[in-house]
């Protein structure tokens, strides 16, 4: 099992990580991800930290395909893989419609295909096999009708395969990052039940693909506290990343088994009631999306994520250099 820190995006004020980088190269950990929501931008941050580091592979979880045109992400993509050295591992997403519509002034309709259509020029700008054209209803190149004509990247890429992970949390989506990716980036995975959810979706991936699972990490003494922190994440993606009926964070809870209590917290939480949608995130729920205790306890919990077909842990919490030491020890120990 591969290790890796996902810094996520900024929550507020500027926020260097660049000493947590440094403490995950010297430690071993195999990457460090950034993410992007509506603020700081994925890329940006990663350029930063590949400056200043020379092994660990630098990730994107994810950068928006809405944000961006598929010429656009893949020009950045091999620019920042150029000048890190072949590191980069590019994570792409959907996002949901509140933020495709709301902040990108994109329709959000047809994801998966849409998806499709921008890997797939993505992947023709890369390989410069010819000028890159495109017949798909999402990303017509060149734009019909008009005096455009088809070009071919100026710059030689480093890697034409610069591999691709899908930020994907439904069944079809899962099934399409086997399909045409080289990696799986599960926001919540329970690891004990990723087959009965996935097994299917999963079936055709290749030998290689890696599962990237993002895990929320807590040391400490206090295992409540540490549940308590966990669950306050998830009452906010249950509750509030999403339209009332359109919230695939917590269509994927409903997918664990708990249906019902994702709907009552979703409820309580639009109704402004949040203390009471935390009261409401079940224990077992927030235990078995994440890794929290004292580090024996966390050591147990770990049997779970290497029965599983998890072929990545990327941590998300822990900055210090001492707490990211004592999370590889436990992992790799």
């Amino acid at each position: 099992m591969k290790l890796g820190l996902n810094l996520g995006y900024w929550q507020r004020h500027a926020d260097d990580a660049t000493e947590s980088v440094l403490a995950a190269e010297r430690l071993g950990y195999d990457s460090v991800w950034t993410a992007e929501a509506y603020g700081t931008d994925a890329f940006t941050p990663l350029a930063w930290y590949g400056a200043r580091t020379k092994r660990i592979k630098l990730g994107t979880s994810v950068a928006q395909i809405s944000a961006r045109p598929p010429v656009t992400t893949a020009m950045t993509a091999m620019t920042l893989d150029h000048l890190t050295g072949g590191r980069l591992l590019l994570g792409i997403g959907a996002s949901g419609p509140q933020v495709v519509e709301g902040w990108y002034g994109q329709p959000f309709a047809r994801p998966l295909a849409r998806t499709r259509e921008y890997v797939e020029i993505m992947r023709k700008v890369w390989r410069r096999e010819e000028p890159v054209t495109s017949d798909g209803p999402h990303y017509p190149l060149p734009l019909p009708g008009g005096l455009g004509k088809p070009l071919k990247l100026i710059t030689h890429p480093r890697r034409a395969g610069i591999p691709v992970y899908l930020g994907a949390e439904g069944p079809k989506n899962v099934a399409l990052a086997a399909e045409i990716g080289q990696g799986w980036l599960p926001l919540f995975a329970f690891p004990s039940k990723i087959e009965e959810m996935y097994g299917d979706a999963l079936a055709s991936r290749d030998p290689g693909f890696d599962i990237a699972a993002m895990v929320m990490v807590v040391i400490s003494d206090d295992v409540r506290a540490a549940l308590d922190g966990v669950k306050l994440m998830l009452t906010l993606y249950i509750g509030g990343m999403g339209a009332r009926h359109r919230n695939f964070h917590a269509d994927i809870i409903g997918r664990m088994g708990y249906a019902q209590a994702a709907e009552h917290i979703q409820a309580l939480y639009l109704a402004g009631r949040k203390d009471e949608a935390f009261r409401a995130i079940p224990d077992e729920l927030a235990d078995g999306i994440s890794l929290v205790g004292p580090p024996g306890r966390i050591k147990e919990r770990l049997e779970l994520w290497r029965k599983s077909p998890v072929t990545s842990l990327l941590v998300m919490g822990p900055r210090d250099e001492p707490s990211l030491r004592t999370i590889r020890d436990l992992v790799f120990g």
